[in-house]
């Protein structure tokens, strides 16, 4: 996916599979339930930026269980990748939600802010001088709680994600590029060497890595 010369039909399948895998392995019910959403108050809507948004499904999500819960939740999307914001807005017009190209640098000059900044599969792709900077943007954004959430390196999440996707994904970048993700990816003792003072790892069953600041409990 991020050869800028990829297949753009196989790109724009893999984007239109990413609900499904999200649903499958990423496990947002629980962090939003509990990380998000006791934060959220129904006197007044809240913002939330989503970095590495993709083809925008989780920025779709968040604000269909806010809406569910009775809470208004406005999200913006942000991706680097022309082709992401490119096919996010392609979608039908969702309320509550908008997409642009952007890295969380350019938002920290411009000085915006939000009540809560996300991540999805983002932190490994990024080497370490980029994880540095998207955390201090990140603490710089954010009002009250960041949540980078990716996976947990593992040979079983290896094993369990090609059985599970192998044959559910086909035509798109969905298998290939995450098992190369999981390859990629951090264990909590690696992603804790690298968290800055005031961040915190968070496993969540069964492969994930939560990096968490600010809210209860930092």
């Amino acid at each position: 996916m991020d050869d800028p010369h990829c297949d753009l039909k196989a790109l724009e399948r893999t984007y239109a599979q990413f609900g499904a895998v999200n649903a499958l392995v990423a496990g947002w019910r629980r962090v939003y339930t509990r990380e998000l959403r006791p934060l959220i108050s129904a006197a007044r809507p809240a913002t939330l930026l989503d970095i590495g948004c993709g083809g925008g499904d989780l920025a779709r999500q968040l604000v269909r269980w806010a809406a569910h819960d009775g809470l208004t939740l406005r999200v913006t999307g942000i991706d680097a990748d022309a082709r992401a914001i490119a096919y996010a807005r392609s979608q039908p017009e969702f309320s509550g939600v908008r997409f642009r190209q952007a890295f969380s640098g350019d938002l920290v000059r411009e000085g915006v802010r939000f009540d809560f900044v996300v991540s999805n599969h983002l932190l490994h792709h990024l080497t370490a001088p980029e994880l540095s900077a998207l955390l201090l943007d990140s603490e710089t954004l954010a009002r009250q709680k960041v949540v980078h959430s990716d996976i947990g390196r593992s040979l079983l999440a290896y094993a369990g994600f090609n059985m599970l996707a192998s044959p559910l994904f086909h035509a798109s970048f969905i298998v290939e590029d995450g098992l190369i993700s999981v390859r990629r990816s951090f264990t909590a003792p690696e992603l804790s060497s690298l968290a800055p003072v005031g961040w915190q790892v968070r496993r969540q069953f069964p492969f994930r890595n939560l990096l968490v600041y600010g809210g209860a409990g930092t």
